[in-house]
Order: structure tokens, then C-alpha cells, then sequence
């Protein structure tokens, strides 16, 4: 069985795929699914992350992360991959 969470972190779709860049701009994901099977609201979950994060950074202009990126704990459980936590300060 294909691990589907995988097809992100291709280097030869996405350069520095383990790297978070919220520039990149690229939807050749597959977060929200693929073709038919794609989320309904995908649009909507977008949207609320703009609103989110530009809210966030508007009022904590100097909101950054509290230790170097290396040393962020990182989950990896199965099929789940992601910070375990981010601690932050401004």
C-alpha cells in the first residue's frame, strides 16, 4: 500500500519539501485530497487560514519562534507527521 502523505515530500515536485514555506504557492498536493475525492471545503479551510495567520501577525507583529528550527520536537506516529509543539514569543 502507497503511503499517500508521502507524495508531499517528493524533492523532484517540491524543492526543500521538508521545509516550510508559506510562499511556495504550489497546490500539487494531495492535503486536500485528488480528484474526485477532493474536500468540498478546501476553499473555505484556505480562507480561514489567511484570515488566521494574518490576524495573528497583525496584532503579534513580533511573534517568532522561541527556539532554533532544528530543535523543534517533531511527531511521527503512523500516518501522522507534524511539530509535537511550537513554542513561541514576542
Amino acid at each position: 500500500m502507497a503511503l499517500l502523505a508521502a507524495a508531499n515530500w517528493d524533492p523532484g515536485v517540491f524543492p526543500e519539501p521538508g521545509r516550510l514555506d508559506v510562499h511556495r504557492g504550489d497546490r500539487h498536493h494531495v492535503g486536500f485530497g485528488y480528484g474526485v475525492h477532493q474536500c468540498l471545503g478546501q476553499n473555505l479551510a484556505r480562507l480561514e487560514l489567511e484570515i488566521a495567520f494574518s490576524t495573528l501577525f497583525a496584532r503579534i507583529p513580533t511573534l517568532r519562534v522561541a527556539v532554533p528550527v532544528d530543535e523543534l520536537p517533531y511527531t511521527y506516529e503512523g500516518l501522522l507527521f507534524g511539530l509535537h509543539e511550537l513554542p513561541v514569543t514576542w
